[in-house]
């Protein structure tokens, strides 16, 4: 009988071990004797020391928390998705559970029967390898909750401002450690003895070479990939990526961000040629947090709906918020608020894209453009992206863009809801204009590079600073080739850019005074964006262009470039860096404050400490002007 429910459980177990690592006909058996179970979500599978079932589980559908509690605190441990395994104490040890098994979301779970399991994989060697590094790796970690504790809570307290503006965090000092001769076999024995998820592999002198962690064992060697009696050179991660005993929580957590790492190694001096004195882990003190940049991430990956998303991205403008009262260095808050808006637009993508009806029928690639190209979008702004999609045979072209063209309607349509305004010139991928072929949008850029005109000169300003966010990034680059392919052949369009770049004057006037606006809904304020941000954005996105640097769009990063590659002006440059993250922070705080974009601001409202702040951004502005006017000869163009 076909399609059966059995059928379809052995369906699933097949696709995950340890059930592949059966015959079929044993996976069938268990399969028929699956007991399966719906969960609401926060719906209690087991509790902390409840008696042991006669199941261990597999996640079909949903996630469940696995969370230890202690005496004042409950630890979220993990999040099981669909194909993990959790339960497994009455398997081997037929102890209490340690942990609390509850439904994260709407969800579905299937009780494997241990007796009828243990009869199918009794003389299964790799099973058996399976269960036991299956359950070391869900053993406790005892850097992470008894050690770590206060790792990533919310930086730091209000009170200690005065101290210092980064707190340092608390990290492991007796690391478990091995030798590169050590076995597999030997390291699982120490992590299992001492319940420790991790073991770092040192050489004679004790410097850090690699690490091993639990998902190293159960991936590498429960698959049968390796055997448990291999040298650890062959399973663990090298080089390991190391920090100073001084790390601050804000860099620990880039760290991992960046590297997607949960552990990080503390040397003597911060490299991997110093000896080991710590280790630092995320493994639980992450969960444990609500606004915490890894937690948010994962949240807006299991996100479900926009109407999720939008709640969970709220808990960004928390942390934004937190970071300027303690005064985090903006390239720290920026790189994080920019991997959360990232994280929001694929997450929104990947939803959008079971919307439809089919897949996409070509490789497609999502561009944010402007402010969020740059990596400079804290507050919400207006959408400004673009829609790649592969070249495709003319006979085939409209209906490929009419399939893009609503995706795109649907990507920005949510990206509405969750607090993204439309672009009210429409520079959006659900505008046909900026859904195109990548023909067509090569052809685009050489028209507005060869082709000046105002119109050019906006569209290419905005498009200059574009990110690949979503699907095939070789379109973008191939693009990106292109068009400086094209700026080789054609130096008017810098001279128009500069032009555009020295247009708005320095913010402040003959006698020192802030220049305003003279008329309009905003006359008499201080238009921040307009005088002061956009004069330096593209001054770095003209100066990169002029020296055929394309992999650097933040602002910020390109005068610091700039300083690296022009060593005459590097004082200057500097100098820009500097104050466009000022200003990028004077102008979020204000955002946050009236809670708008902070671009407008009453200069009334501002204390004269604050005034003097701004002014004595303004003087590098100056000076940029001055120098882009002399190098590209602007006082003869008419």
């Amino acid at each position: 009988m076909k399609n059966t429910i059995s059928e379809r459980v052995f369906d699933f177990l097949k696709n995950y071990p340890p059930f592949n690592l059966l015959a079929a006909k044993k996976i069938a058996e268990i399969a028929s004797e699956v007991k399966i179970i719906y969960l609401e979500k926060g719906k209690v599978l087991f509790n902390q020391n409840d008696k042991n079932h006669e199941h261990f589980y597999i996640v079909r559908n949903g996630g469940i928390s696995m969370s230890k509690n202690s005496e004042n605190d409950k630890s979220l441990i993990d999040i099981c998705d669909a194909g993990d395994i959790f339960g497994l104490r009455p398997l081997i040890s037929k102890e209490n559970y340690l942990l609390d098994a509850i439904a994260n979301e709407e969800s579905i779970v299937y009780g494997i029967p241990i007796a009828i399991f243990e009869a199918v994989s009794e003389k299964s060697l790799k099973i058996n390898k399976y269960l036991l590094t299956s359950f070391a790796s869900t053993s406790f970690d005892p850097y992470t909750s008894e050690q770590n504790n206060n790792i990533f809570t919310d930086y730091i307290a209000k009170d200690n401002l005065a101290e210092s503006n980064l707190h340092s965090v608390n990290y492991t000092k007796k690391p478990l450690k091995c030798t590169i001769k050590s076995t597999i076999k030997e390291a699982a024995i120490k992590m299992s003895a001492q319940k420790i998820g991790c073991i770092v592999v040192v050489d004679d002198a004790c410097l850090p070479i690699g690490i091993i962690t639990n998902s190293d064992i159960k991936n590498k060697i429960a698959t049968g990939l390796f055997s448990i009696d291999t040298s650890v050179k062959e399973i663990m991660s090298s080089p390991v990526i190391t920090q100073s005993k001084n790390l601050t929580v804000l860099d620990a957590q880039l760290q991992m961000i960046k590297h997607r790492v949960g552990h990080v190694c503390i040397t003597a001096d911060g490299t991997s040629n110093s000896k080991l004195i710590g280790i630092l882990t995320n493994h639980d003190v992450l969960a444990s947090l609500g606004n915490n940049p890894t937690v948010i991430l994962k949240e807006i990956k299991r996100a479900k709906r926009t109407r999720e998303i939008r709640e969970i991205r709220s808990k960004a403008n928390l942390l934004l918020k937190s970071y300027l009262e303690q005064n985090i260095p903006l390239s720290h808050i920026s790189k994080i608020i920019s991997e959360i808006n990232d994280g929001v637009t694929i997450r929104v993508i990947e939803l959008s894209l079971k919307k439809m009806d089919a897949p996409p029928p070509v490789k497609f690639t999502w561009l944010a453009l402007g402010s969020q190209g740059r990596k400079e979008q804290l507050l919400y702004t207006d959408q400004d992206n673009a829609l790649i999609f592969e070249d495709i045979a003319q006979e085939k072209y409209a209906e490929t863009k009419k399939y893009f063209l609503k995706l795109a309607g649907h990507i920005t349509k949510s990206l509405h809801k969750i607090g993204y305004e439309y672009c009210p010139a429409e520079m959006m991928a659900s505008n046909p204009e900026w859904c195109l072929s990548l023909s067509e949008w090569k052809n685009q850029f050489n028209d507005w590079i060869m082709n000046i005109d105002e119109k050019a000169i906006l569209l290419s300003s905005i498009f200059f600073d574009f990110n690949a966010i979503y699907g095939d990034s070789n379109m973008s680059k191939e693009l990106t080739k292109s068009i400086f392919e094209s700026l080789n052949n054609m130096n008017l369009l810098c001279t128009f850019l500069a032009k555009e770049a020295v247009a708005s004057p320095s913010p402040l006037g003959f006698f020192k005074q802030f220049l305003v606006e003279k008329n309009g809904d905003h006359k008499d304020f201080f238009n921040i964006k307009k005088r002061a941000l956009m004069p330096l954005i593209n001054a770095a996105r003209l100066l990169m262009l002029s020296n055929n640097i394309s992999e650097i769009n933040n602002t910020a990063q390109r005068f610091e470039k700039l300083a690296e590659i022009e060593p005459q002006n590097k004082e200057l440059y500097q100098s820009c860096s500097y104050a466009f993250k000022a200003l990028l922070k004077f102008k979020t705080k204000q955002g946050i404050l009236h809670n708008d974009s902070g671009r407008i601001i009453q200069l009334e409202s501002l204390s004269k400490e604050e005034k003097l702040k701004l002014k004595r951004c303004f003087k590098p502005i100056r000076e940029i002007q001055e120098v882009l006017s002399v190098r590209y000869n602007l006082a003869n163009l008419r």
